[in-house]
């Protein structure tokens, strides 16, 4: 964590060493930044008086929390407990830092990493599948799920066990196929499902959900891991057009909080990006709308909309939080 700097990332402040009862125990005690609220919680708050968030701040906290994906990928480092409760968050000014990284590890290619990971509702179906040598794409996919809850005002995925999770996810997704299966672990082998349809994104939403808002969630839900959006590919989705327009502001009157300030590491991790990033009526923005004139976005280029071609398959794993050895 002293490595990590960044203006969504919770910092640390200071760390020591304590003793226990027992002769040998030894406790690492860490002293981070205060944050007042959690996104579950203001979700909550929402969800008892049966509204859903306003749709600026949903912008607001995805946006942040995709950017503070964006740089620890850009670092090989791979969260693997994203959630709500892991989204800490200032009411007013409406910045969120992500929290909690007892879960994170470095990834490295072809080193094995525990498949028993993450919490249940926003754990990756490769996961699922018995996977080890996933990617940071597990991020993205917990992401996903977090959009959609704030969206639904409710678990897009609330399965009871990891069986059950896989189920949930079929019943939005449909089953996926054996290539999809393949893609999630080349190990797993058995691909007896029930052939199930995808349901269509736009029946698992509310009626007025805006479809940008689908469209994303659509582009972050993909079995293939890496089929998915990258965490600065979601941040160029038109879902988020509004905060760069330059009259935003929060529904409380105060400004926005400067969600546009990348550092010179971060737009280095996907260059052809800056110019979609950025605000047009910043001077980096104009800049790299010049620079990148000529080339289109991937994310206009990548898969279209959602759900999943039906196939076979079949599941394992249950529940969550440990560390690799």
């Amino acid at each position: 964590m002293r490595k990590l700097e960044h203006q969504n990332i919770v910092k640390l402040k200071y760390f020591f060493y304590s003793s226990g009862e027992k002769k040998d125990d030894l406790f690492l005690n860490l002293i981070l930044e205060y944050i007042p609220e959690t996104v579950y919680r203001v979700a909550r708050h929402y969800s008892k008086q049966r509204q859903i968030i306003p749709a600026l701040y949903i912008k607001l906290y995805m946006y942040q929390l995709f950017r503070a994906l964006a740089y620890i990928h850009s670092l090989g480092v791979c969260h693997r407990d994203i959630k709500p409760q892991n989204l800490l968050l200032d009411p007013d000014s409406a910045v969120l830092k992500l929290c909690d990284f007892g879960s994170a590890k470095h990834l490295v290619r072809g080193e094995p990493n525990v498949s028993y990971i993450c919490s249940r509702y926003y754990r990756a179906p490769e996961l699922i599948f018995g996977a080890t040598d996933y990617t940071t794409s597990i991020d993205v996919w917990s992401a996903g799920t977090v959009l959609a809850e704030l969206l639904l005002g409710q678990p897009i995925f609330p399965g009871d066990s990891g069986v059950d999770q896989l189920v949930e996810i079929i019943k939005v997704l449909g089953t996926p196929t054996r290539d999809q299966i393949q893609q999630m672990n080349p190990n797993y082998t058995d691909f007896r499902f029930p052939q199930i349809r995808a349901n269509p994104w736009q029946r698992v939403f509310r009626p007025r959900t805006p479809s940008e808002a689908v469209d994303l969630v659509s582009r972050l839900l993909e079995y293939t891991p890496n089929a998915r959006l990258s965490p600065l590919q979601a941040c160029a989705h038109t879902f988020f057009d509004e905060l760069r327009h330059p009259n935003c502001k929060l529904p409380n009157g105060r400004s926005v909080p400067p969600i546009f300030d990348f550092s010179e590491q971060e737009l280095r991790i996907e260059p052809n990006l800056n110019a979609a990033l950025l605000p047009q009526n910043s001077a980096r923005g104009a800049s790299a709308a010049a620079v990148g004139s000529s080339s289109s976005s991937p994310v206009e280029a990548s898969a279209t909309a959602a759900g999943a071609p039906s196939g076979s398959a079949s599941a394992v794993n249950t529940e969550p939080t440990s560390t690799d050895a």
